[in-house]
């Protein structure tokens, strides 16, 4: 199984990690590339182009600037340990088991701006580039266009023929996927909570339940689709009333 995940704008780069691994990014070059860019830009213009604080562009400005290579333990932090937002404390990747990680290492994939595609062992550094930043880099207007087809032509290179493929993304990252190129189909979970007598997604417990699917799937050894609708985690549970869709399996609460 792969499963395609978001990243979070909140990071964290103080607790202690459990365990030493660490491994290279895959599109480590495009993403000095993408700093490069970045790290010409005044702290004006980050904040005009990312819509944040003066303080979150003195942040960034920063971290644009001490961005270095090579990519190392001490200077850089796996990517699912960086990541601290609603998605990564629904998934709780510090509490997971150490045999555990080779799983997720084979299974997971974080979309990424400014990387392109990271698994969870990858290093990364500190940034702040949402993939819908309209960022003019080389001859593309965005980073739609500046990723392209590669990270597609890269899922497609890790998917075995009947292998299943899980959407957990956002629609924001995973509309850099091509999924119609794809050479398997996507399933595409979706979590909704009754509120005022009424169905709906809320985006915060969403969030929290694609991490939290992520870790039902690592905790079970989930491998296929019928083991997918047995998702029981905060709650939830497979309503095959409200799923119009095979593809799109909907978790009620």
């Amino acid at each position: 199984m792969k499963i395609v995940i978001s990243p979070a704008k909140t990071l964290d780069y103080e607790s202690k990690l459990p365990t030493t691994r660490g491994t290279q990014p895959q599109f480590l070059e495009e993403a000095e590339t993408l700093n490069k860019k970045l790290e010409r830009k005044t702290k004006k213009e980050l904040k005009s182009l990312m819509s944040i604080s003066e303080k979150l562009a003195d942040l960034n400005y920063q971290r644009y600037k001490e961005f270095t290579t090579p990519f190392d333990k001490k200077n850089a932090r796996p990517a699912v340990y960086a990541f601290s937002g609603d998605v990564y404390q629904g998934l709780d990747a510090y509490s997971l088991a150490t045999d555990t990680l080779d799983r997720l290492q084979d299974s997971l994939r974080i979309l990424s701006g400014m990387y392109g595609i990271l698994r969870p062992l990858d290093l990364m550094q500190p940034y702040r580039l949402e993939m819908g930043t309209d960022l003019h880099i080389q001859r593309n207007k965005n980073l739609y266009e500046f990723w392209g087809t590669r990270l597609t032509d890269s899922l497609n290179e890790e998917l075995e023929d009947d292998e299943l493929f899980l959407n957990l993304a956002s629609n924001e990252y995973f509309k850099v996927i091509q999924p119609e190129r794809l050479k398997v189909p996507v399933i595409s979970p979706v979590f909704k909570d009754f509120k005022n007598g009424k169905l709906k997604i809320i985006s915060f417990f969403a969030k929290k339940a694609r991490g939290s699917m992520v870790r039902y799937i690592m905790d079970q050894d989930i491998t296929t689709q019928k083991g997918l609708l047995g998702f029981n985690y905060d709650g939830y549970g497979y309503s095959e009333k409200y799923t119009e869709n095979e593809l799109e399996p909907v978790f009620v609460r």
